[in-house]
């Protein structure tokens, strides 16, 4: 049996089923010990360990390069801060959603719980706890509109999507199935929706990158690190990010030039060549404008290349650098940084100065009224009102359970009044039998005008494209104003020019109803509805409560404090409010000091603007633009809110008044035209002319500006010393003569003959010399720059700087140049230099020649100038110092006329020669715009030229109050 056994035994042995038996039980009991190890004895640490093998790689944009003046003064920089980023590492589930949403508003919380706040950075804010758009411009907004619907241009969007409100869009974002948030907008108030739409939104630009991160919070503190990284290992895909913020040195005074930075939007990218879109993605920051734009290929650094590898929660797990990024370029501009800030100062302490002079204590005035632009004044219930219309103060905070006691004071009249006035409102549209339109008290014109202009026609309620401007009742109501709103707007109806879309939600299928009176109630009810929520409509009801004393310049001044527009100051604010300081007072003081300036007021004049050139090169040292704003606030993240507040200045910061502004050059103009007549033969040395203050050849006749009184006989040197418009007159007239110098021919009478006059002629040798000297082109500057015009009308007043002559200030800068140096026309320029990272010059701008004047002889030349020094060397009371020293200056004032509602245009523009020192020669233009007086122009041109050559101290000229100015009644 045994012997049985054993053969059995080792014939099992022997078979293959035997080994594979072995070698399957060894290999079972390696993997379940393996299985134990994992499972049971490692098991946590493999979990917590686990490594998803997806390797990715990140961009890293390299560091932007300096801006420097041309002292080496810094101007923009970078500053490493931190910010909480997250990338989107949700996969497309049911609950991603849910899941995301969650872990945004944790986020939201810890930024917020440390005093750092979330970007704010969409195209939607909250306005009195309504959701608007930031931007009032229609295109800008249907652009956003079709950004939200993923649509390549406006183009493409539906009458449906294009009419959509600001709250519409979150709705859609919130709700829409295939594409919206998931976000509960009953659960949360509207400011946690728009804070979790905006992160949202900023994370689905990179929906095909998911593993790109998005910024939550920049330039956070070290306690929002900290937070940030205790919970980070619950917050799948967010990292502490060192960034590369942009910053400004001296922000107001170089925005206008400097511009700012911000991510790429996607119809910048798409305007790129495809070369160039190779270089850039969408989560790149570039210039968004100025010379950050213009000089964005050079400014931007290297990108650099990182390997990564993420764990199961997207948290980066190692990583290789493959290419390291690298610095931008430094930009170095010909700007004197020193120079540029004096010149700002002095132009704000001139219009503050102005301002004062032309305040009067009057709640309500009409400018309309006005006869002569010299009498305009600066109206204490204008100003009252400015704080609310430019807000400097909130008047959504009246109603805030913070508000002070005026603001609460203020908010209860506001109330009352506000209902009066929409009662009123609603019982003249029903009224067919109301008063014609122009014989309503101008508040209720204002109103109706409102309702019309702005709410009706604005939204497409009265359809543009269907008026016909020609018809009778239109013109009534545009011209003749013999009709009341009842008959127009039923006239409208009438004529189908409303469109009935816009009205669905007030009455039944109003696309298709035929009812004129039912179309008529929803006209008035959809104006109600619109007028109980309009910003610009409740603004307009203060400027009427203001005119009316209804809500007090006290109560105004009041709120200054309560909402720390000024910093508190007790003792005045009780002063204020007891009525022992009158508020005309107050704001007079606060004016004086500067705590409260022209910029802000926004009233005119409130702007300016200097350009200062070396005339040997065409370089560009001072490029001044005021009142400028804060690009600190708009680089990296957007300030939305602020950037909404800049659009909507009275005083336009945004707008360059250097490069984009223009005006009739006035008397600046004449020694333009003193070249043209003397080259041409229309006017020689010898020529005599004699002034009695009105040049009647032709018809209506010009005055001088010195009318009543005369000038007397005048050559050219005198003319442009005393910038005689008769002398001016007669040139413009002998340019479009046949032969101006021709002996007088008489008739039987003994009249004088008159040569057959031709202003097109004269016109034209006027365009001749103007672009000469470079007027009919852009100055070169590398900014946007505003196109100048050519007087194309009136050879007579063209000549003394009047017809239809426009130019930007850096256009007559660049002109005046030319003058200076005898006939050399520059391309302007603000940019010195680019050197790379080890201080090589790789750019090198060299002075770039237009053209050059030919045909002008010295004799000219020197008449000329004679003139223009004796701009200078008979005003003692403006330029004394100046004709003290050893520095000749040479200038020219000029007033420009707009209306007899708006004051003149001031101008000034001159040259320094002579011994100078170790400082150039300098030209120069200015305009106070609104200024009243070429005077106040000419005083900022003399103190920016005591300051550049040290003849006075700055601090002497610099004081940070208002200038002391006497305002006269004519300048030339």
């Amino acid at each position: 049996m045994w012997e049985r056994l054993k053969a059995g035994i080792e014939e099992i042995l022997r078979t293959r089923v035997f080994v594979l038996i072995i070698v399957f039980c060894i290999m079972s009991s390696i993997l379940v010990g393996r299985l134990f190890n994992l499972q049971i004895v490692n098991g946590q640490q493999y979990l917590d360990d686990y490594k998803l093998q997806i390797q990715k790689t990140r961009v890293t944009q390299g560091t932007r390069g300096n801006i420097y003046d041309k002292n080496g003064k810094l101007l923009a920089y970078n500053e490493l801060a931190y910010s909480v980023t997250i990338e989107d590492n949700y996969s497309d589930s049911t609950d991603k959603n849910k899941e995301l949403n969650k872990e945004i508003t944790k986020i939201i919380k810890i930024v917020e719980s440390n005093g750092d706040s979330v970007i704010h950075d969409f195209s939607i804010m909250l306005d009195n706890d309504e959701y608007a758009f930031t931007m009032d411009n229609e295109t800008l907004k249907l652009r956003f509109i079709a950004d939200v619907y993923g649509l390549d241009t406006i183009d493409k969007l539906s009458d449906e999507q294009r009419n959509q409100s600001a709250a519409d869009i979150i709705d859609y974002l919130c709700t829409d199935k295939t594409y919206g948030y998931g976000i509960n907008q009953k659960k949360l108030d509207k400011e946690q929706v728009l804070k979790l739409v905006t992160i949202r939104y900023a994370i689905g630009l990179n929906r095909y990158q998911k593993y790109i991160p998005v910024t939550v919070a920049e330039d956070v503190s070290d306690e929002t690190v900290a937070a940030i990284m205790e919970s980070i290992d619950d917050l799948p895909g967010v990292d502490i990010a060192e960034d590369s913020l942009r910053r400004y040195t001296d922000s107001k005074y170089f925005a206008n030039i400097i511009g700012y930075t911000g991510q790429i939007s996607q119809e910048e990218y798409d305007a790129l060549s495809e070369k160039e879109q190779k270089k850039y993605s969408l989560t790149d920051t570039v210039g968004k404008a100025g010379l950050e734009q213009i000089m964005d290929q050079y400014l931007q650094g290297e990108k650099g290349e990182k390997k990564l590898y993420v764990n199961s929660v997207g948290k980066v797990i190692e990583s290789t650098s493959v290419k390291e990024s690298s610095a931008g370029n430094d930009l170095y501009l010909t700007i004197d940084a020193d120079l540029q800030k004096a010149a700002y100062d002095m132009l704000e302490q001139e219009l503050a100065g102005i301002l004062l002079a032309k305040m009067s204590d009057v709640l309500d005035y009409d400018r309309s009224q006005c006869t002569d632009a010299a009498d305009v004044i600066v109206a204490s219930g204008d100003i009252y009102y400015q704080f609310i219309a430019n807000d400097i103060i909130d008047m959504d905070h009246f109603t805030d359970k913070n508000a002070g006691k005026a603001e609460q004071s203020v908010a209860s009249a506001f109330s009352d009044y506000k209902q009066q006035v929409l009662d009123q409102l609603k019982s003249t549209m029903e009224d067919a039998n109301a008063a014609f339109y122009t014989d309503l008290p101008r508040e209720q014109q204002a109103y109706l005008s409102y309702i019309v202009n702005d709410i009706l026609t604005q939204n497409g309620v009265l359809d543009q494209n269907a008026i016909d401007t020609s018809d009778a009742t239109y013109k009534n109501w545009k011209e003749d104003e013999q009709i009341n709103v009842y008959t127009y707007l039923n006239y409208a109806i009438s004529q189908n020019w409303i469109d009935t879309s816009g009205l669905q939600k007030y009455v039944d299928n109003a696309a298709a109803y035929s009812d004129a009176s039912e179309i008529y109630k929803a006209i008035i009810n959809y104006v109600q509805d619109r007028l109980a929520s309009d910003k610009t409509f409740d603004k307009l009801i203060y400027r009427y409560m203001i005119k009316a004393g209804t809500v007090s310049g006290q109560e105004i001044a009041m709120i200054l404090y309560e909402q720390g527009v000024l910093e508190y100051d007790s003792s005045q604010y009780e002063a204020l409010a007891s009525g022992s300081v009158r508020a005309y007072d107050f704001i007079r003081g606060k004016l004086q000091t500067l705590d409260i300036t022209p910029g802000q007021l926004g009233l005119e004049p409130c702007t300016g603007s200097m350009v200062v050139t070396d005339p040997d090169n065409g370089k560009v040292l001072a490029c001044v633009s005021y009142p400028g704003y804060d690009n600190n606030r708009l680089a990296n993240s957007m300030d939305s809110e602020y950037y909404n507040q800049l659009i909507n200045d009275s005083s336009r910061p945004f707008y360059n008044n250097a490069t984009q502004e223009k005006t009739a050059p006035g008397s600046t103009y004449k020694p333009l035209a003193a070249i043209a007549g003397l080259t041409e033969g229309a006017i020689s040395a010898d020529t005599y002319v004699t002034c009695d203050g009105i040049y009647d050849n032709v018809e209506p006749n010009v005055k001088c500006w010195v009318y009543p009184n005369a000038h007397g006989t005048l050559d050219v040197v005198g003319a442009l010393t005393n910038s005689c418009n008769v002398f001016f007159c007669n040139l413009g007239y002998n340019l479009g003569l046949a032969n101006p110098n021709a002996e007088p021919q008489y008739d039987e009478d003994g009249k004088v003959i008159k040569q057959t006059y031709s202003s097109e002629q004269g016109l034209e040798k006027l365009k001749k010399y103007a672009t000469m000297f470079g007027l009919d082109s852009t100055s070169g500057l590398e900014i946007p720059e505003t196109d100048p015009q050519i007087s194309d009308e009136d050879s007579v007043r063209s000549a003394m700087g009047q017809g239809t002559n426009n130019y930007t200030t850096s256009q007559l800068a660049r002109y005046i140049t030319a003058v200076a140096n005898e006939g050399t026309v520059y391309d302007l320029s603000l940019i010195d230099r680019v050197e790379d990272i080890d201080g090589d010059v790789i750019l090198q701008n060299e002075p770039k020649i237009k053209n050059t004047v030919e045909g002008i002889s010295k004799n000219t030349w020197d008449l000329v100038h004679a003139g223009m020094q004796g701009v200078v060397t008979n005003n003692p009371g403006v330029f004394g110092k100046i004709i003290s020293s050893d520095i000749t200056l040479s200038g020219k004032t000029g007033t420009a006329q707009q209306s007899t509602t708006h004051p003149d245009h001031g101008l000034f523009v001159g040259f320094t020669s002579g011994n100078t020192g170790d400082k150039t020669p300098v030209a120069l233009a200015i305009r106070i715009a609104n200024g009243y007086s070429s005077t106040f122009a000419a005083e900022v041109g003399d103190g920016v030229m005591e300051y550049y050559y040290g003849i006075t101290d700055p601090d002497e000229l610099i004081t940070g109050t208002a200038n002391e100015v006497t305002v006269s009644s004519h300048s030339d």
